[in-house]
């Protein structure tokens, strides 16, 4: 590993286009929304990397990397003598990614890289391929691991952690949060996303030419007058706000993306209710030697 090609990455971002197909897009609200999300869920998303076994010195490729959260919790467990490669359509994401790896002191061994899924060729062989909340967004998420799976070592890990949308409820139930969980749901079937997809990591494992995949399920379960879920909701309809209308499910007037976290929480307050946030799956295995 050549110190000068990873002080580069301290400096500059590669380019790279960024397109439609992420649903939320890539605004700096949106960016800001992916950095808290990304706090919100880390305990579980660490959990899930130690448990398929991310140790000191790997090298590790992250897929869809965002704004760089999953990246630099790989980058805490390889350390300074492994090397972390987070991969992402979106340029500006990448360039608040490296950012962020610089801030944390991580930036000679996290680097960053803007490139179509579909298109990246790694040039390193990497003992473990990960990612989060990537693979419901891919049109064949079983090519893209069985084509990616090539470029890791005999033995290499494959984990990955999606959501179960549907799962999303409140109890009781309240007619305003049900009907954002609609929304959601709604524009991301429209976009031709999948909603469902932490189930359905076994399938894709294996369609993969993969071992079947431990798997472990983790979700917040919300309550009281100062929880996060309420902004998280609002934020996540916020950045899908643009699709929705144009798929004509909501309006930003009926929507009221400025109200509607305090809408949300006065609701969930009136019915001393519960919110439980769409859980988590997380699936890890080994390709085999």
């Amino acid at each position: 590993m050549q110190r000068s090609l990873l002080q580069s990455n301290c400096r500059k971002s590669d380019g790279g286009s960024e397109g439609d197909a992420y649903p939320l897009g890539y605004s700096s609200a949106e960016f800001q929304r992916l950095e808290r999300q990304g706090a919100f869920i880390r305990d579980f998303a660490e959990d899930v990397l130690w448990s398929a076994g991310i140790e000191k010195g790997m090298r590790v490729l992250d897929l869809g990397c965002d704004v760089g959260d999953l990246s630099l919790i790989a980058g805490e467990m390889v350390g300074p003598t492994g090397l972390v490669v987070g991969v992402d359509r979106s340029a500006a994401a990448v360039a608040a990614a490296e950012r962020r790896a610089a801030q944390a002191g991580q930036c000679y061994w996290v680097r960053f890289t803007a490139a179509e899924l579909d298109a990246f060729r790694p040039q390193e062989t990497f003992d473990a391929i990960i990612g989060r909340l990537i693979l419901m967004y891919l049109p064949d998420p079983s090519a893209t691991l069985r084509r990616l799976s090539a470029h890791l070592a005999p033995g290499g890990i494959v984990a990955f952690q999606e959501m179960v949308m549907p799962a999303a409820r409140s109890v009781p139930e309240g007619p305003l949060y049900a009907r954002c969980v609609r929304w959601i749901l709604e524009a991301l079937k429209h976009g031709g996303f999948e909603v469902d997809m932490g189930p359905k990591l076994h399938a894709a494992f294996r369609a993969a030419g993969l071992p079947a995949p431990q798997m472990v399920s983790n979700g917040r379960v919300e309550a009281g007058e100062n929880s996060f879920a309420y902004e998280y909701m609002a934020e996540t309809l916020r950045s899908l706000l643009p699709l929705m209308e144009r798929a004509g499910i909501v309006s930003a007037e009926e929507l009221g993306p400025d109200t509607l976290a305090e809408r949300l929480r006065q609701e969930a307050l009136a019915n001393d209710a519960c919110l439980m946030l769409p859980p988590l799956v997380g699936a890890w295995s080994r390709k085999e030697a």
